[in-house]
């Protein structure tokens, strides 16, 4: 627990704290000091925008730090401050002042107080408004008198604003980029102004408004990024300088970054509550109106509000319109004290934070509609009842600063909670931190500048507080850690002093020797030694140097480009020059008696100390050469050989780089660690044992180094601090727990022929603040006040001393031998290392000599940590651990290495290893047994719940065991009941007790404790209550049986009726036989189950009917002895035959049953008969069955019999109907070895033929495929007449007969009005290979188009495609084939002519006709051309001609008369058409001429010629409908194209 914080006044003079470093929030560490000088360290795991990585520490750098307040030094002339405003970024604090005397002044004061002299204003009236331009220092300064002035620091430049206001000025505000500036006053005027990139104002205001009232707030509202790159980009290709600057970072100053350029849209606030809102263009506009003074404006970016706080605290919030209007959401009354003036801040992301002087700050989230309140606590040194006056928020580091009524500074950090798995949490907390004792009461505080100062204002003064890392050293058994400001804490080790130093200046840094202790503050350097119990000043010199370090008798300070060995009364005695390129010495570093050196441009160089003089140990080294990204160096450190030296750096983006470099001085060679992955530049862990190498990766993996130091004797051991990159401070790690730790101090071995060698790692110890050093056997870390004391050492007694703050931890492998001289120090190091690397002999060489038991056991010890288990054998050998060595022996039977290491670790009281080994390995059961066996039951009973369910019950029990030797009975029973065993552990327990044993009982209503405690009862001769607990129990034999000893049979007999319990049955019909009541015994036999006994009684006793009844509810050996008791006795044969059919004897029940002549009692045994039955017996009862004419029957035990063809003959000679299911029956699978594949195929074909001839078609086709004959199988398939399965089938067999049967088949069907069939003719024609088939086909298909639709032309492609296809075709005979082609060709030339006349004859009907006579002189026209046809288009083409078609014959005299010539000529083609009609009729006399001419054109000859027609005069024939035609084409057509 931090407690308040102790002030060091500063002069600002010479205790400045100069480049000290200070922890920003987006750091991981903010540390504070304690009033009476002890030291604490708060840890923050991120800023609450985010984690962020932490930054690692410089070498002299402790995780604590302490705050140095400077009071400002103000000139004579100023009076009492009245404001403060610091820069955003630059250490310059603009601080108001107002005096009776002289007026107002406004000064400026850097980051100690000094006082800028070239930047005093004074005015005749105070100054009103102070506000920093955003990038550039300068200053705008509104006074009373109406002025405002823009000020430049350093150079003081001043200049005034053109004369506009006339009264005082209230408000001043610039634009986020800088290039616009808004001044108001107490009449309303509001003017915008245009400033330039050096803050100068350009040209007359932009705009200017009169509101009439007072302004009081006033605000620019930002627009888009992407807006403002825009108006930048085009700003600045116009010339604007100050958008220029925006985008060159180099002129808008150091740090500054391209921002947003805000639309020039503001808002203010008038007096009378009126916000306004108006823009650059000169647009000004009301959008809200309050009641009450304004008192703040805020806006919210990311949800587009703005927020209006009144000075009573109303809360008002807005939605802001594209219009420019605005709409309430929300008005909240803030609580606070009534009266008070309120201190309002603005703490981002939505977050209000109110001071109104009560003992509590209120926070009010906007964005979440969220409030809480922070309150002070008395246990961190506040008193009560002080309250808190201002509020200040610091951004970068997420604190909260808050002045007191009594002089005291309050500070809450905001901390993000971590899960106990190391994740975060999206929750917060503010956490209350160390309060700052400062000087009278603080009216205004206010963080400010990139270095996150803070100041305080109070009535007569500024306070400036920057917060100071703490200086510690360790060197040579010396430990200095700084207590305050001017404290130093001083340890000497060899003799257990504990010294304490003030000095007269701040402390900014410290060295100690054996012999001196040297101090500097940035400026002079003070040197100190040991005397008499007390440190004295032997000397000290001015020596601006950021860094030093000592050696002997000699100084080492730093100056540009060199460094200086001073004495001990700083006179420089030696240079040692650094190049250009080099750079300037910034990190210094000594062991033993080499310096090592680190520049500021990346170079390292090492120097040899052990002579007079320095002398370069190696040229200086370039590390930019060798790592990428490097930014700059943090820490330079080098082994006491100075072979080797350990580098950690940042990167450049400033964040810390997650390795420590090693860089070999004589190889030249640059190596490293890399804690993000946990493995060395190698890629792996040089070890003998991979797997406890992937475990230390997994531990390590995630991290990055904070602090590194080399052993001052041993040149190869190395030892540095990581951090992960989670850190808690809210849950800290448990002892021993890897996982999750905040901070792991790990050492390594490193050499030149074995590289990185991981030695140990372990999690910093509780209360241990950061790692001093290490210096074998121990480790220094710094320590909270008093909760460090040396170890195996107590605390001093003296009275002035300073506290403990200094710890020293023993290394794993020097435990027990702290005070071991250095052979054997030397000879643990050697073995340590040699048994890391793997060599044993070597290892046991380095302690063959070694005879102390306490040696090995540390050792043994060692092998825990190195998981070396054969030699851990030999360790406790040597100790003389036969317990241990059994046991190590004993564990080989686990598979996990860190089992059997976990065993060791037990066996020599290393617990908390043995359980982090149990959990690494996940063996659960054995951390349980563990857990157990170190009497840790809690955690043993957690671990079965969680991880070890299995042994949950055991666990309960065993627990209940301890408890019960321990005498908590209560405890016990509850845990007794947990593991399932309280039904006979808690009697056992209770057995002395009886009377709580019986409450016991009664309570829990457990019925086998009732039925023990009735047993117990009944022990006592206590029948009466024996008989009620068995009741209670339900335990129903035990009444029976106790109802039986008492005589009382009846009572027995309705519990055993009402119950139908088989045991008190059984018992009480044994009682019933023995007393002769057979009756009885048989019923309560019967209800018991027991037949045997009740068949037993029955026989004795001759009751024949009830031993029927029990055989049969029996098991078959009772119904065999009942049948074989009715057949001896030659009654009751059908009993016997039945029962010895139930009991499965079949042959000797149908043996019985023919015998007998039982037929009934034979078909009942013939329907339980399977394939498994006796063939012999199977065929005895088919006979049987064909005997009496039951031929369905005794086929069916054919079949089961096997006896296919015999069934089959059965069927066909008794006309029996074959189902699928009995066909089914009779086919023998193909896989089957009962009859040869032969035979399978003909009883399958026979079943099919038998089928065939009962007309099941279907049937027949599926026996015939299963006997491969597919193509009787496709005649079966043709009978049924099923076309889809014809198709099917034919499309699945892919036999060419099959196809061709197929398509012989389709067509007999109706194809010519089905276009499927068609196709299918078609494809199957062609894949069966029948090309003359198929040419046969398209030659019907061709007649089919003559003889129905005279379409011709569509005859003619089916008889190409029939020509095509004959070509193809295989004749018995050249000659036969040449026949056939040449009549199809033939006849396809006559078609052609025809079609080629009707298709002439609209271009020239002359030669059509000529044409069409030359086909009929044609001998075998018909049936190519149908002779009718061709007269037909004759008879048409003259009745076209003829004059029976000129209506101009009629007799209407109206119309003129037809030339003479024209009715000749039409007379003539009217007679010729006649002749044709003729000469058609005589050709073919049975010619109907209406179905080859149109009867309009018949009647229209009759009527020119006058003279009847021969030949039948009838309609027409019927033809196919259109649709029909083009379903017929489309097939056709789409044959072709394939």
């Amino acid at each position: 627990m931090v407690t308040s914080v102790s002030r060091v006044k500063s002069n600002g003079s010479d205790a400045t704290p100069s480049n000290c470093e200070v922890i920003t929030g987006a750091q991981q560490r903010s540390l504070l000091v304690c009033a009476d000088g002890a030291v604490s360290c708060v840890a923050n795991c991120k800023a609450s925008r985010g984690m962020t990585t932490p930054r690692p520490f410089s070498d002299n750098q402790p995780l604590m730090a302490v705050y140095f307040d400077h009071r400002i030094e103000p000139p004579e002339s100023s009076g009492d401050p009245s404001q403060m405003a610091w820069h955003s970024t630059q250490p310059i604090l603009a601080v108001a002042s107002v005096s009776a005397e002289t007026g107002g002044a406004v000064d400026l004061y850097l980051q100690q107080g000094e006082h800028v002299t070239t930047c005093h204003v004074q005015r005749p009236s105070p100054a009103t408004v102070l506000r920093w331009h955003p990038c550039k220092a300068v200053l705008a300064v509104g006074w009373q008198s109406g002025e405002v002035l823009l000020q430049s620091h350093p150079s003081g430049e001043q200049g005034s604003l053109p004369a506009t206001h006339a009264t005082g000025v209230t408000v001043l505000e610039w634009s986020s980029s800088g290039s616009r500036l808004l001044t108001g006053d107490q009449t309303g005027l509001l003017v915008l102004w245009k400033v330039d990139a050096r803050g100068r104002v350009q040209g007359p205001p932009l705009v200017k408004h009169t509101y009439g009232k007072a302004l009081t707030c006033c605000l620019f509202r930002p627009v888009t990024p992407a807006e403002d790159v825009a108006q930048l980009a085009r700003a600045a290709v116009s010339g604007d300088e100050s958008a220029l600057d925006m985008f060159n970072w180099r002129t808008a100053g150091k740090g500054t970054l391209l921002k947003t350029q805000e639309g020039m849209a503001f808002f203010v606030s008038t007096d009378d509550g009126c916000v306004h809102c108006g823009d650059e263009k000169g647009r000004s506009s009301s959008v809200l109106t309050i009641d009450g003074h304004i008192q703040r404006l805020l806006y919210l970016e990311r949800r587009g509000v703005l927020a209006v706080i009144t000075e009573n605290l109303l809360l008002s919030q807005y939605r802001l319109g594209p219009e420019g209007g605005a709409q309430e959401i929300m008005k909240v009354k803030l609580s606070g004290r009534s009266g008070q003036t309120a201190d309002i801040t603005w703490a981002e992301r939505g977050l209000l934070v109110t001071a109104t002087g009560e003992p509590v700050i209120r926070l009010w989230d906007l964005e979440k509609d969220d409030n809480c309140v922070l309150a002070l606590d008395e246990s961190l040194g506040f008193e009560k009842g002080e309250t808190l006056h201002c509020v200040a928020h610091c951004a970068a580091k997420d604190i909260l600063a808050a002045a007191t009524s009594r002089g005291r500074i309050a500070m809450w950090r905001n901390v993000t909670l971590v899960s106990s798995h190391g994740e975060l949490e999206s929750r917060s907390q503010w956490k209350l931190q160390t309060p700052i004792e400062v000087e009278g009461n603080i009216s205004q505080l206010q963080w400010g500048s990139s270095l996150n100062l803070l100041a305080a204002r109070s009535i007569n003064t500024v306070l400036i507080l920057s917060e100071h890392v703490m200086s510690t050293h360790f060197s040579q058994q010396v430990a200095a850690v700084q207590l305050t400001p001017n404290q130093l804490s001083v340890t000497y080790f060899s003799s257990g002093k504990q010294l304490r130093l003030c000095c007269d200046t701040h402390i900014k840094g410290v060295c100690v020797t054996k012999d001196t202790v040297t101090v500097w503050n940035g400026r002079r350097v003070a040197v100190y030694e040991p005397s008499q119990g007390v440190l004295r000043s032997t000397g000290s010199f001015l020596c601006e140097s950021p860094t030093l370090t000592v050696h002997g008798g000699d100084i080492y300070t730093v100056e540009p480009q060199r460094v200086q060995v001073r004495t001990m009364q700083g006179t420089v005695k030696q240079l040692l020059p650094f190049s250009e390129a080099e750079g300037n010495p910034v990190l210094l570093s000594v062991c033993q008696s080499f310096l090592a050196v680190g520049t500021d441009l990346a170079h390292v160089k090492v120097y040899d100390l052990s002579r007079r003089e320095a002398k370069p140990h190696c040229t200086a080294k370039n590390l930019r050469d060798l790592i990428p990204n490097l930014g700059t160096l943090v820490s330079v450190k080098c082994n006491s050989t100075g072979h080797q030296v350990s580098i950690l750096l940042t990167q450049v983006n400033g964040r810390p780089d997650h390795r420590v470099y090693f860089y070999d001085v004589e190889m030249d060679t640059l190596s490293y660690f890399d804690f993000f992955t946990g493995r060395p530049s190698t890629g792996s862990l040089q070890s003998d044992d991979p797997e406890r190498t992937e475990g230390h990766v997994a531990e390590l993996h995630g991290r990055f180094p904070i602090s590194q130091f080399w052993d001052e004797s041993e040149p190869r051991l190395f030892v540095c601090e990581t951090v992960s990159k989670v850190m808690s401070s809210q849950q800290p790690a448990p002892p021993g727990s890897l996982e999750g730790a905040d901070v792991i101090v790990v050492s390594f071995f490193y050499t030149q022929e074995h590289g990185l060698l991981l030695q140990d790692c372990y999690p910093r110890p509780a209360g241990m603040e950061a790692l001093l050093a290490m210096d074998v056997p121990f480790y220094y870390f710094t320590c909270k006040p008093g909760e460090g004391p040396i170890e195996g050492e107590k605390p001093p007694a003296q009275p002035n001393s300073a506290p403990h703050m200094v710890s020293r931890r023993v290394l794993r492998d020097f435990i027990g031998l702290e005070d071991c001289d250095k052979p054997t120090r030397d000879a643990m190091l050697n073995f340590s290392f040699f048994l890391t690397i793997g060599d044993m002999d070597e290892a046991f060489k380095s302690i063959r000599l070694i005879k102390s038991k306490t040696v090995w056991e540390n050792m043994a010890r060692l092998c825990v940590k190195s998981r070396r288990l054969d030699v851990a054998r030999v360790c406790l050998g040597n100790m003389g651990h036969a317990r241990g060595a059994r046991a190590l022996r004993e564990a080989e039977v686990h598979p996990e290495l860190e089992a059997r290491v976990a065993v060791l670790a037990t066996q020599l009281g290393m617990l908390d290893d043995a359980e982090r080994l149990y959990k690494s390995c996940k063996r659960y059961d054995l951390l349980n047994k563990f857990y157990q066996a170190s009497g840790q039951w809690q955690q043993a009973l957690e671990t079965a719940e969680m991880h070890d369910r299995v042994h949950l019950r055991t666990t309960y029990y065993n627990y209940a065991k301890h408890l019960e030797a321990m005498g908590d009975r209560s405890l016990a029973l509850v845990h007794y009941e947990k593991s399932d065993t309280h039904k006979f552990e808690v009697p056992r327990m209770l057995l002395e007790d009886v009377v709580s044993l019986e409450i016991y009982i009664n309570k829990t209503k457990e019925k086998s404790l009732y039925k023990w405690w009735g047993q117990y009862l009944e022990s006592q001769s206590d029948l009466e209550s024996a008989l009620r607990y068995y009741e209670y129990a339900q335990d129903f034999l035990s009444l029976v049986r106790v109802y039986c000893y008492l005589g009382n049979l009846q009572k027995a007999a309705e519990i055993a009726n009402e119950t139908g319990n088989r045991a008190a049955s059984y018992h009480l019909a044994r009682q019933y036989e023995s007393q002769e009541d057979i009756k009885q015994s048989v019923h309560f036999y019967t209800r018991a189950q027991a037949y045997n006994n009740a068949i037993r009684l029955c026989k004795e006793n001759g009751l024949d009917d009830q031993l029927m009844n029990l055989a049969l509810l029996s098991n078959p050996e009772d119904m065999m002895e009942a049948a074989c008791y009715y057949e001896e006795k030659g009654t009751h044969m059908d009993r016997a035959v039945m029962l010895y059919h139930k009991a499965g004897h079949f042959s000797k029940a149908l043996e019985l049953a023919f015998s007998t002549q039982q037929f009934g009692a034979l078909q009942l045994i013939a329907e339980d008969l399977d394939e498994n039955s006796d063939p012999t017996l199977l065929s005895r009862c088919s006979d049987f069955f064909i005997k009496h004419s039951q031929f369905e029957k005794a086929v069916e035990l054919l079949v089961v019999a096997k006896k296919y063809h015999e069934a089959l003959q059965l069927c066909l000679d008794q006309n029996l109907t074959i189902t699928e299911e009995f066909a089914e029956k009779m086919t023998v699978s193909r896989d089957s070895k009962e009859i040869p594949e032969e035979t399978r195929r003909d009883l399958l074909e026979r079943i099919a033929d038998c089928c065939m001839r009962q007309g099941n078609y279907h049937l027949a086709t599926k026996k015939y495929t299963q006997a491969g004959n597919k193509l009787k199988a496709m005649k079966a398939l043709l009978k049924s007449g099923d076309t889809e399965k014809i198709v099917f089938f034919a499309g699945v067999s892919r036999q060419k007969e099959i196809y061709i049967m197929a398509a012989n088949y389709l067509q007999s069907l109706d194809w010519r009005r089905d276009p499927e069939i068609m196709k299918n003719i078609i494809a199957f024609y062609t894949k069966g290979r029948a090309p003359d088939l198929l040419a046969g086909f398209y030659e019907a298909c061709a007649q089919v188009e003559i003889d129905d639709y005279q379409n011709y032309e569509k005859a003619l492609g089916a008889l190409s495609e029939a020509y095509k296809c004959l070509a193809k075709a295989k004749a018995l005979s050249p000659e036969e084939q040449d026949s056939r082609l040449a009549k199809m060709q033939h006849r396809i030339s006559l078609v052609k002519r025809f079609v080629q006349a009707r298709r002439l004859f609209e271009e020239d009907p002359n030669e059509a006709v000529l044409l069409c006579k030359s086909l009929l002189e044609e001998a075998d026209l018909d049936p190519a051309v149908r002779i009718g046809d061709a007269y037909g288009f004759l008879v048409e083409h003259y009745c076209c001609q003829g004059s029976f078609q000129e209506v101009s014959i009629s007799t209407d005299d109206d119309r003129p008369a037809v030339p003479r010539e024209l009715q000749f000529s039409s007379q003539c083609c009217d007679l010729q058409a006649y002749r044709t009609v003729e000469e058609m009729t005589k050709r073919v006399p049975t010619l109907n001429i209406a179905f080859y001419v149109s009867q309009q054109s018949l009647e229209a000859l009759q009527r020119a010629v006058g003279l009847p027609l021969t030949g039948p005069k009838r309609d027409r024939g019927d033809k196919q409908d259109s649709g029909d035609e083009d379903e017929v084409e489309e097939v056709m057509e789409n044959e072709q194209e394939d």
